[in-house]
């Protein structure tokens, strides 16, 4: 078992403030959505704000509002991204958000029990979107193993019987 776990960041413009009618679904199920997190298998550790939620956190503009966990593997996180009730709020983000021009999630491994800061974050993000995808700032699309994985090369050759016999 890997001594990393996944963490994960992603932003979003909003088009209204969170108090307008516009943006009135998507509040409504913040806690409904934070909660199938916390319940789902791999889920480790998301970032609150005294509400619950982190939508009182701005740190990249007045406007845009952040989600950072920390997961077992990407494989946890995939499933709950993209295999549970997520997914339905996921259809909806145009409603409430503006179309980003440029990477908004960022995936990076951190030590089991480290809780990345928002400056971190900020980091792996800004690495993402000037350098594009490595093992220190990755999206799903293209994503890496943990920093103690074995190479598949290797983990191949250790599990095959031996050559010699």
């Amino acid at each position: 078992m890997s001594r990393y776990r996944l963490a994960q960041l992603n932003i979003a413009t909003l088009k209204a403030p969170l108090d307008s009618p516009l943006l009135a679904d998507f509040v409504a199920n913040l806690d409904r959505i934070n909660q199938l997190a916390e319940q789902s298998p791999g889920f480790e550790w998301r970032l609150q704000d005294e509400g619950g939620d982190a939508t009182a956190l701005r740190p990249f503009g007045e406007e845009v509002v952040v989600n950072m966990s920390v997961w077992r593997d990407v494989q946890a996180l995939s499933d709950y991204a993209f295999k549970s009730a997520h997914v339905e709020i996921m259809r909806r983000r145009r409603e409430w958000f503006e179309r980003m021009g440029e990477a908004y999630a960022v995936l990076w491994w951190v030590p089991q029990g480290h809780q990345p800061s928002l400056s971190e974050a900020a980091e792996r993000l800004a690495l993402l979107q000037a350098q594009g995808p490595s093992p220190q700032a990755f999206s799903f699309k293209q994503a890496f193993p943990p920093p103690d994985a074995l190479p598949d090369a290797l983990a191949t050759t250790q599990s095959d019987a031996c050559p010699a016999s």
